[in-house]
Formats: structure tokens, sequence, C-alpha cells
């Protein structure tokens, strides 16, 4: 049979799409009226049709047999897994406009501070706090879940780690010691913030519960604070939020200990935390 003048042989793709039926009507008509003309495409798709038949042979007495428990098992756990990622972000995207939303508002009225501490949150670089702490609560609802990447450096190689967060920090930063209160050091990472680069410790304790410290520079002077604030420091407790967080600020530098925690042992850990920074 003579070739038409425009004849183009079929490409692999195109009989690979024959074979498995991945094409319509109309286009398998067309590449069935051009295989005519191609023998060596004809000899291709016989070739790989009964390569097709042969593997589907292999084992076909195991398609009707049950799955195995454990791969219903593994799918099972992969499904509930998948859910819950689905259902953390939803609400994580959530929490991020609510927190938005109240600190606006709170900071607004002039109602972020306890009446009962005005007096001495008076005599701190308070103005940046808020927005320090709530900036590290988020943090912590987004790195806190994760299982394979929770921190960018490991706490096997802390050394590197405290150098790199205190050289883009501007500030020689120390990892506190919490292994007497049951936490393990993770490891950490660098992270974006208002003022600067932030860094972010995070700990675990055996029950796989964790804590993050977040820390960097903050308006040390904001228009009002008397010459000496820089050199105050307070504890503030901030419940809001997707976990509670203790904050302070210490010569111009803030940090913030967030987890899911009861006031009264965050605060501990907290005072542990800023005994040894």
């Amino acid at each position: 049979m003579d070739k038409p003048p425009s004849f183009q042989p079929l490409s692999d793709a195109e009989i690979n799409a024959l074979v498995d039926g991945q094409v319509n009507a109309a286009e398998r008509g067309a590449l069935e009226a051009r295989l005519a003309h191609d023998a060596a495409a004809r000899e291709r798709l016989t070739t790989w049709q009964a390569q097709r038949e042969a593997l589907r042979g292999l084992h076909r007495e195991l398609l009707d047999e049950p799955l195995p428990p454990s791969l219903l098992d593994a799918a099972h756990r992969m499904g509930d897994a998948r859910q819950r990622g689905e259902r953390w972000w939803r609400w994580g995207g959530l929490a991020a406009g609510v927190l938005l939303a109240f600190g606006a508002g709170w900071l607004a009225h002039g109602q972020w501070t306890d009446p009962a501490q005005t007096g001495l949150l008076a005599r701190s670089p308070a103005a940046a706090l808020p927005a320090f702490a709530r900036d590290a609560a988020l943090a912590h609802a987004v790195y806190s879940p994760e299982k394979r990447h929770p921190v960018e450096v490991a706490a096997a190689d802390q050394e590197h780690l405290v150098q790199w967060l205190s050289r883009r920090t501007g500030r020689p930063l120390k990892v506190p010691d919490l292994q007497a209160q049951g936490y393990a050091l993770v490891g950490g990472r660098l992270l974006p913030g208002e003022a600067g680069a932030r860094a972010q410790f995070m700990f675990q304790n055996a029950e796989g519960q964790r804590l993050t410290l977040y820390l960097g520079a903050v308006d040390a002077n904001p228009p009002g604070a008397p010459g000496g604030a820089n050199r105050e420091t307070a504890f503030r407790f901030a419940p809001e939020g997707p976990v509670p967080a203790f904050y302070w600020v210490d010569q111009g530098f803030g940090y913030a200990l967030s987890g899911p925690l009861s006031r009264e042992a965050l605060m501990a850990l907290a005072e542990a935390v800023y005994q040894q920074l």
C-alpha cells in the first residue's frame, strides 16, 4: 500500500496510547489509518500488546484475593493522617485570620495588657510585643505538628545552629537546657519578622509534646517609652491563639515561649529559660 505524501510514522507515545486505550474513537481511527502504512509501528504495537498481556497474566490469581490486613491498616492510617492535616490547615488559616482581627481590635482599644500589670508593663517596650507574640504563636502552630521537617537544623548540629542564628539575628544566642524539666532540644530554624530575622528553637518531651522558643530584636524605644526602658524585663501571658505563650523583652530583644500547657507550667518553663539567657 502506497504511503500518502504527508505520511508521518507513529511515535512511541502514540503506540503506547493505542496499547493502553488512552485515545477516543476519532483519535483511534486516525492512528489506525496511519498504522496501515507503518509496518514498523504495527510490529511494535503487536509486541507491546503481547508484553502487556503477559504482565497481566503474572499472579492473576492474586487479583481476587483480599488485601493483606497490614496494607489495609496502612491505607487507613494514611487516610486519617490526610484528614487530620486538612482539618489542621483549615483551622490554622481561620486561626490566623481570627488572631489578626482580634489583635487589631484589642490594640485599638488599648486593652492588650492586664490592668493589674499596667505599672510593670509600662516600663517595658511593650508596643512591639503583641505582634511579636502573635508571630511566635503562629510559628509554633505551623511547625510543631511537623513529623519529618519540624526544624531546619537538628539538635545534633547545635553548634552550627547557634552560630548561624546568632549571626542572622545580630546577637549571640544561647540554647537553654530544659532537660531537668523533661524537654530535649529538637533543633531550630530561621524565620522572618517585622523587625528583622527571628529564630525559633523547638523542644520536645518524652510524650512528644513540643515547646518553641521564638526570639529576635524588637523596638527597644517605642514612642513615649522612658530612656531606660530597653533594660526592663516584663513577663506577659498570652492565652489567646493556637497555643498559650509567655513572652518578655530584655534589652531590646524579645522572647516568646509557646506550648500547649497550663499557665503555671508554662510560667515555670519561661522562668527556667530566662535564668539561662
